[in-house]
């Protein structure tokens, strides 16, 4: 793919970019380890003072840098703009919070002795990000990296190139030296050398699973530490207890957020038969009330899919799950026009071998299904290769327990869309990834978790070395 901007709306080029070449990288790679040695000596009120600036930057720039967003992959100007927010609010979460993440922690071992666990950076960490959220993905990373003293390379998605541009820009901007976070625009084929590299010591990506598993068996080979966020199916369980027309106005945005390209967007609707039918009625008309167009126009709720390729993948696995015999409650055809646009769709009776009961579709595709009580809802939850987050809809107590018991995921929210917040740890299991961004555990994963002990006074009678 080339390193390119274009603008999903329309379909046009609007600016292309040339990879760094191999020299260009290797200096880049040497600018990061000479940063490293001076980031990591500086204390952390000056790091928060300069996170502090960036997310000020953010929220004076937000506009502007929202109009990028829109222009480079087709979200909402109203989602980039929240997005600029977002990315304020994890920038001085961890200016705040960071110190007291990264404190030495004492341990009682009684006698002469203390001990004390200590939280040191490792160096440079390559995020390798996708496009969908292209500065939030970013800066989730950025703010506890930075903050714990590593230096950031980023490897951005070839769409959105300014945005990763702009990143650096930000971040500099705060006063970050030169080489604490650089964007290198290259192409995916530079990973694996980058990872071989000695000079980079850990790697985060968000992506694809077959992305993730490809850096992590890079990375395994090179025993270099790894996060990966990667692919999701997340199920929305509907229960008869549940106030049927919030969950489905819920539901209609947990698959249509971000045009329905989110990794945590709710995918397959799993519904007790008791409220399938009001539910049903609700989501679909839910759905068709939203409207689809040009995403810098107030009142868009649902702008083009990034690339033409998505878009046509999204349509290719709508039409295949249908010749299989599911059916189409709403949506289901391309948008003709320019521009890479697809409807709020809904699919249901979908069988097991259909491309939308097994695979994440990553577009405003709803997967419908009806279920006769709470063990079979947890089973079907359950029957994905993923396990990234869910959204449970009851007001029964002991069904809430069990849910939250038994869904295998990272994340249960309960009567609540999923959504990432710098307060809490955001990751999956099974196909979704391991390890985990934000919170106190995601400034913890690139970290050397350090034991110190020390002997406040040195025994005398000391047995002899053998």
């Amino acid at each position: 793919m080339p390193i390119a901007t274009i603008n999903p709306a329309t379909g046009e080029t609007l600016q292309t970019f040339e990879a760094l070449t191999a020299g260009e990288v290797d200096a880049k790679l040497q600018r990061a380890a000479d940063a490293f040695e001076r980031h990591r000596r500086t204390s952390l009120d000056e790091r928060a003072g300069k996170m502090r600036r960036a997310g000020e930057i953010l929220d004076a720039d937000k506009d502007r840098l929202a109009r990028l967003m829109t222009t480079e992959m087709g979200k909402t100007l109203a989602a980039a703009r929240a997005e600029a927010e977002k990315c304020a609010w994890v920038c001085r979460h961890y200016a705040e919070h960071a110190a007291g993440m990264l404190a030495p922690q004492a341990v009682d071992v009684g006698g002469t002795a203390r001990a004390e666990v200590h939280f040191l950076p490792l160096g440079a960490v390559l995020a390798v990000m996708p496009w969908n959220f292209p500065f939030w993905q970013v800066f989730r990373f950025v703010a506890p990296g930075l903050m714990a003293g590593n230096v950031g390379l980023l490897k951005h998605a070839s769409n959105v190139p300014q945005c990763a541009l702009a990143i650096e820009d930000v971040l500099r901007r705060a006063g970050f030296e030169e080489g604490v976070f650089q964007t290198l625009l290259v192409g995916s084929d530079a990973v694996a050398g980058m990872l071989d590299d000695e000079r980079v010591a850990a790697a985060t990506l968000t992506g694809s699973t077959p992305a993730g598993q490809s850096v992590a068996e890079r990375a395994g080979r090179n025993l270099k530490k790894t996060v990966l966020e990667l692919g999701g199916s997340d199920p929305f369980i509907v229960m008869p207890s549940a106030d049927l027309h919030a969950a489905a106005t819920t539901a209609a945005k947990a698959r249509c957020i971000n045009n329905g390209q989110s990794c945590i967007a709710a995918k397959r609707f799993i519904v007790h038969q008791d409220a399938a039918d009001e539910f049903e009625q609700l989501f679909v008309a839910a759905m068709e009330a939203l409207r689809v167009g040009d995403p810098m126009a107030d009142g868009t709720d649902v702008g083009p899919l990034a690339t033409a390729a998505i878009r046509d993948e999204v349509d290719e696995q709508v039409r295949t799950s249908v010749a299989a015999g599911a059916r189409l409650l709403t949506g289901g055809q391309k948008i003709e026009g320019p521009g890479f646009f697809y409807p709020p769709t809904i699919l249901t009776d979908i069988p097991e071998d259909a491309p939308a009961y097994r695979e994440e579709v990553f577009g405003p595709v709803a997967s419908l299904f009806r279920v006769a009580g709470i063990d079979e809802a947890i089973a079907l939850a359950n029957d994905s290769q993923f396990g990234l987050g869910s959204s449970v809809w009851t007001r029964d107590e002991a069904e809430r327990r069990r849910f939250v018991a038994e869904i295998e995921a990272g994340m249960t929210y309960v009567n609540a869309m999923v959504a990432s917040d710098p307060r809490l740890p955001f990751g999956g299991v099974k196909q979704s990834g391991y390890g985990r961004e934000l919170g106190t555990f995601g400034i913890h994963e690139f970290v050397n978790i350090k034991s110190v002990w020390i002997e406040e006074h040195a025994p005398t009678d000391l047995p002899d070395a053998e």
